[in-house]
């Protein structure tokens, strides 16, 4: 029996090779309401259906070889090829169906295309993990997928599948929802940064203060993040009734307002927790060698401790600013906009690929802006 050396691409391989006979690649309906018929990748065009097949046998008997550093080579061309196969499958095959169909009619990504890009996703990042690369050759590799990807859709190698067409109908709206979304996780990610900073210095006069707002931070955490939005409602419609300013400078029950003051609400818990423990943990010793150094209390935070205690700093501030990416979503529901209404809307239209224009840029932009911290954490260092 052949010694098997990579467990994680012999599953991978085994899944997408599982997906491919087991589930549907495309699903396609005369329109959105319709019972939709599935299609396999068998269907698809020779090449792109080969090209697959022969990216997951590749897989597959690379878990077999010992060599450790050309498995990971490997790796990472068999999972190009099959990222570029399934796209150019799904795009050919769509054409294909759509061609033949009345003008509603629509040709959705199936279960095997989601199984097969999770494989592929899962396998280059595994490949990645084994090599040993660092954060630059990990960019150049993400962003070479991405721009193949770029360039196919630019091609119009895209153009039947339903999640293009539906984004083609939103296209004049998503821009200003994305920049809506963006512009309330910073905005939240801000305050929250200027409030957490004095409340962490009062966080550090004694432990029994600590626990006490600690755990009250905490206890908002707990609260399902559509209560909090529903909960801000009246105290702000209130608000805006007694002064007629408020509603003039967009501040009321409804809108961006109560959507930043709940994310800002989310985000001191991690905020002041890293911000706790990263100063707090700064030696003894080094603050006292400052203080006989002639440092006085404003200088040795902010020239001691804030630099030493800068990764932990930055490690909230990723964790704060991803869980408001998320969070922001829910926000759609009181009137704030932002991703979260194209979701909320596929819903109500049982329009699933609505729902997915939504929820893709979501995770897109998390998965930005922890790269950007990963980033900031490696260099901060040198800041020290």
């Amino acid at each position: 029996m052949p010694r098997v050396h990579d467990r994680v691409q012999l599953v991978l391989a085994a899944a997408g090779i599982a997906a491919i006979f087991f589930a549907s690649f495309l699903n396609f309906a005369p329109n959105r309401l319709a019972r939709s018929a599935a299609h396999g990748l068998l269907e698809a065009p020779s090449l792109q259906k080969w090209a697959v097949i022969g990216a997951l046998a590749a897989l597959f008997s690379l878990s077999l070889m010992k060599q450790q550093r050309t498995r990971s080579a490997v790796a990472c061309i068999a999972a190009g090829v099959l990222s570029w196969g399934i796209l150019a499958a799904a795009g050919s095959l769509a054409f294909t169906l759509t061609a033949a169909g009345p003008p509603a009619a629509r040709a959705s990504p199936g279960a095997a295309f989601w199984t097969l890009g999770a494989v592929a996703v899962f396998a280059i990042a595994s490949a990645m993990q084994t090599a040993h690369l660092g954060l630059l050759a990990r960019s150049v590799i993400g962003l070479f997928f991405c721009a193949a990807a770029v360039i196919m859709a630019a091609a119009g190698s895209f153009d039947q599948l339903s999640l293009v067409r539906e984004f083609a109908n939103i296209s004049g709206v998503f821009l200003k929802e994305l920049l809506r979304h963006v512009s309330l996780v910073g905005a939240a990610a801000l305050l929250a940064l200027l409030i957490s900073v004095p409340l962490t210095l009062v966080v550090l006069r004694g432990q029994t203060l600590a626990n006490a707002v600690l755990a009250s931070l905490a206890i908002l955490q707990t609260v399902p993040s559509i209560a909090l939005f529903g909960v801000l409602i009246a105290p702000l419609s209130r608000l805006g009734e007694h002064f007629p300013f408020f509603p003039r400078i967009g501040i009321s029950g409804t809108g961006a307002a109560p959507a930043i003051i709940a994310l800002i609400l989310y985000s001191l818990l991690p905020l002041v927790r890293s911000f706790h423990a990263g100063l707090s943990g700064v030696a003894p010793d080094v603050k006292e060698a400052a203080a006989a150094l002639g440092f006085n209390r404003r200088q040795i935070l902010l020239k001691i401790e804030v630099p030493l205690a800068l990764p932990a700093l930055l490690s909230g501030l990723r964790v704060a600013t991803v869980q408001a990416i998320g969070l922001a979503t829910v926000a759609a529901l009181i009137g704030a906009g932002g991703l979260g209404t194209f979701i909320f809307q596929g819903i109500g239209q049982y329009a699933l690929d609505l729902v997915l224009l939504g929820a893709f840029p979501v995770i897109l932009l998390a998965l930005i802006a922890n790269f950007a911290f990963e980033l900031l954490l490696r260099l901060a260092p040198e800041f020290a």
